[in-house]
């Protein structure tokens, strides 16, 4: 069901020649008495589908590419190896690269036995999503199917860190965060700011740290890591990603983005990241 756009995705800068949807569907029909319903669609173009909610659990993740997510105040990005928990009747908004193939798995709130307190980043090992994958073929039958659910339960979890940006919505401070989600290579500094906005460096910084828990310059340097993923997930090189980021030369973009991610980009564009290798959120 589509949604009001009460996300503020206009601020969110989106790629051109973009495809955007008015909303996502659940598929038809109740896979009673089993509770996944699982599929999967290639995207050649870049796509967007504006805020909807689903009456199933999603669980929805890529590969060849990246989701992006809007939920409430929170970015959540999700590259290859990751996942998303939704929660039914969660509104959220999403956007993925071009050239992904998006897979969704639906599950019937009653008869999930797994929960999560709200959207979650989850580890697409190989097991989970070869599973996932078997329950998208037209020709299992009804007690392997069931089997199959069976050990998605059991081997369904949480990422060990969450991927999401926290958006400030601070009025002291929203300029700031709309000019960078629509250009994270903007490089305006705390007093180039205060100077826009006639408010001190300490405001800023305080309205920072109050709203999301970190300091500008790291807040800053989050959002460029997010839109760092998208790009290498789409198979752009480092080099061209600090240039498009705004970084004065690629070691030093490398080191942001370490700082983050725990790993060098190019290391994960290789997608040779370790499972124990998350982002602080």
């Amino acid at each position: 069901m589509t949604t009001p756009d009460d996300l503020g995705l206009g601020t969110w800068r989106r790629d051109p020649g973009t495809v955007v949807r008015a909303g996502a569907t659940v598929p038809v029909g109740d896979p009673s008495p089993g509770a996944i319903v699982s599929e999967s669609e290639a995207h050649p173009v870049a796509a967007e589908w504006a805020p909807h909610v689903h009456p199933m659990h999603e669980l929805v993740w890529v590969r060849g590419g990246t989701l992006t997510a809007r939920i409430k105040h929170q970015i959540f990005t999700v590259p290859p190896g990751f996942g998303l928990w939704l929660p039914a009747g969660v509104v959220h908004g999403g956007r993925v690269t071009a050239a992904a193939r998006l897979h969704d798995a639906f599950f019937v709130p009653e008869r999930t036995p797994v929960s999560f307190p709200g959207p979650t980043s989850i580890t697409i090992t190989p097991l989970l999503e070869s599973l996932l994958l078997r329950l998208a073929r037209p020709d299992l039958d009804e007690a392997a199917r069931v089997r199959t659910e069976a050990v998605v339960f059991d081997v369904l979890e949480a990422a060990e860190r969450q991927i999401a940006l926290d958006l400030p919505r601070d009025a002291r401070i929203d300029a700031i965060a709309q000019a960078l989600l629509a250009d994270p290579a903007d490089d305006r500094g705390l007093t180039e700011w205060a100077t826009l906005l006639g408010v001190s460096d300490r405001t800023i910084t305080r309205a920072f740290r109050e709203a999301t828990g970190l300091s500008f310059a790291q807040w800053r340097q989050a959002l460029r890591v997010h839109q760092a993923l998208a790009l290498l997930s789409a198979g752009a090189e480092v080099q061209d990603v600090s240039d498009q980021l705004g970084y004065s030369h690629p070691s030093t973009f490398i080191a942001a983005f370490r700082r983050v991610m725990k790993v060098t980009p190019g290391l994960l564009a290789k997608n040779q990241v370790s499972e124990n290798l998350y982002p602080v959120s």
